[in-house]
């Protein structure tokens, strides 16, 4: 089962991650919403559209921007809508 971690702590499990450019996208429910903060940050990707990103937050220690999530893609990544995806040291196994 594909698993998000930081500092030792889960953020995220789920056997329904969807796949994309390498990138597992984990469904909100799976996420460990009081992990996340919001960050002001968004990025544009031509064919997702607009994404979001949250700072994970272990036990005091802050990783800015580490989650990206899409609130509203593009018709084309539809189907990721609100998934959660990590990078910047979260590791996924």
């Amino acid at each position: 089962m594909p698993t998000a971690t930081w500092h030792d702590q889960i953020i995220a499990q789920s056997d329904d991650t969807i796949v994309i450019e390498g990138n597992h996208y984990f469904p909100p429910d799976s996420v460990n919403a009081a992990l996340l903060e919001d960050s002001a940050t968004h990025t544009h990707c031509p064919w997702k559209g607009e994404a979001s990103y949250k700072t994970v937050v272990v036990d005091g220690a802050r990783n800015p921007d580490a989650a990206w999530y899409y609130p509203a893609p593009k018709d084309k990544a539809a189907e990721i809508k609100g998934y959660y995806a990590f990078w910047k040291g979260v590791k996924v196994a």
